[in-house]
């Protein structure tokens, strides 16, 4: 699952891999902005108190808790 964060003004991060080595890669509406070595890098272009972590939720999956059958 990736993971994604979000930011105001349109900002998005995700892990991406260039040249053989990962990156953090931000984009603003969908436009590459750029790619970060670091978190110090990124922190030239967000705010990163401003982040948000988006997860998924996969639907379609039961729940984890164990079901109670009722006793006749």
């Amino acid at each position: 699952m990736e993971t994604r964060w979000v930011g105001p003004d349109g900002y998005e991060i995700t892990a991406a891999t260039r040249g053989g080595h990962q990156v953090l890669r931000l984009r603003r509406y969908g436009e590459l902005v750029a790619d970060c070595s670091s978190v110090d890098e990124l922190r030239d272009y967000v705010d990163l108190a401003d982040l948000c972590e988006v997860i998924t939720v996969p639907f379609g999956l039961r729940s984890a808790r164990p079901r109670t059958e009722a006793l006749s």
